[in-house]
């Protein structure tokens, strides 16, 4: 029988993706001027209201109110009439000295000895649905929020988008798991004020509808615009109004939206949130690591879809365990224990070569932090920062190692594919 599979992402704009990009702001300059960094930096936003807290142990020293008002500032939030504006909002730091009882547990005198931050399992994920091996139903939510933004910062089309927005796909699936048609599409998008809420909802429900949605549907492969029938059921801003929004309408938090920053809800999460971690804490790095398995397994053509799991005792580097389900689809005669067995003498999860491997002592973080960590494109950018100093420091970087499919290769020699 046919059944139904939603996920939702949220727009930069959303308050607890604004915490999730001034954390994440604040591990790049760090690690920027001081690669060694231990961060663990949570965000709270709310109206007028920025708290800074956190576990610090680096070099450098950071104007953490700079850095984080140029996060607001860039995302959107330049109006008073926000009740949350990059120049006027407080900005309180409580920021303190990383426990020295931690900090032992992770910096050995040899670097490949580095243990684990912090206890945990993590999970990747991937899947031949889309090209880039990542759930269809999350893909889309991202991509209709990421065009909702572009069409925000033209101010072209649709003049009156604040940053604050939601959204929300239903996948149709078969009986074989295959997409078959989109069922719903649920968009909520924070606006300006509108001289009558029956001439805003009409609008703002046309815009979404013969605007964003045909931008979409027009940067997919033809397989998925089949996909867009006139069948779909819409909710366009279905509480009617929306123009109280942003850190003013709800408390932000770094780390609450971790469904939309993996996989949707496909799959599974160990619990533990990215932003504002440094690499050495494993709830991010091995998160990572284990994506970058899961996706060159299937681009291998061991599995059409595959969930790896890694977990960890802090302080210590081997991982305790190591677990990989491919769903019944594997295209190899081994088990699942065989080919997890074959994964953990193909990729060295220790903490270090993680790190290493998928060149995590960079400043890379940022991007990460909105449209989700996984199913990015991996590129090398060049990024400048400036210490409280002046000092101006350039460094080029490769964004989202872990979206490589550079052991595609090494699978196929040890599977014999």
């Amino acid at each position: 029988m046919a059944y139904l599979f939603t996920s939702e992402s949220v727009s930069e704009g959303h308050p607890d993706k604004v915490a999730d990009q001034i954390s994440d702001a604040l591990i790049d300059n760090f690690l920027a001027f001081d690669p060694e960094s231990k961060v663990a930096c949570e965000t709270l936003v709310t109206t007028g209201q920025v708290i800074l807290a956190g576990e610090v142990k680096s070099k450098t020293y950071l104007d953490v109110q700079q850095i984080a008002r140029e996060v607001i500032r860039k995302i959107g939030y330049t109006k008073s009439e926000y009740m949350f504006e990059a120049n006027s909002c407080g900005v309180l730091s409580a920021i303190h000295e990383q426990s020295s009882d931690i900090n032992q547990g992770v910096v050995r005198t040899k670097p490949e000895d580095q243990g684990a931050g912090d206890q945990g399992m993590m999970f990747g994920y991937a899947t031949n649905e889309t090209d880039h091996y990542m759930p269809l139903a999350l893909d889309l939510a991202h991509q209709l929020l990421i065009e909702l933004a572009a069409l925000r910062r033209e101010n072209s089309d649709i003049t009156y988008l604040r940053p604050d927005a939601k959204s929300q796909v239903t996948i149709e699936y078969s009986d074989d798991h295959r997409p078959v048609r989109i069922d719903t599409i649920v968009v909520s998008t924070q606006h300006d004020d509108f001289d009558t809420e029956e001439n805003m909802a009409l609008k703002i429900r046309e815009d979404i509808i013969k605007v964003l949605i045909p931008r979409v549907k027009a940067k997919q492969k033809s397989d998925i615009q089949a996909l867009f029938d006139d069948q779909i059921t819409f909710h366009i801003n279905p509480t009617g109004k929306f123009v109280i929004g942003g850190p003013h309408g709800d408390t932000g938090l770094t780390g609450r939206k971790i469904i939309v920053d993996t996989y949707g809800g496909k799959g599974a999460h160990g619990g533990g949130a990215f932003s504002g971690k440094d690499p050495s804490k494993v709830d991010r790095s091995a998160a990572y690591a284990t994506r970058h398995i899961a996706k060159n397994l299937v681009a291998a053509g061991v599995c059409d879809e595959v969930l790896v799991q890694v977990s960890y005792a802090i302080g210590v580097a081997q991982p305790c365990g190591l677990y990989v389900n491919t769903y019944g689809t594997a295209k190899v005669n081994l088990t699942d224990g065989e080919i997890s067995k074959k994964v953990s003498e193909i990729f060295d999860l220790r903490p270090y070569y993680i790190e290493q491997r998928l060149k995590l002592r960079n400043p890379i973080y940022l991007e990460t932090a909105a449209y989700g960590h996984m199913g990015r494109k991996n590129e090398v950018v060049t990024k400048s920062f400036f210490s409280p100093t002046g000092e101006k420091f350039t460094k080029e970087v490769e964004l989202f190692t872990w979206e490589k499919l550079d052991y595609v290769d090494k699978i196929k020699a040890a599977f014999n594919l």
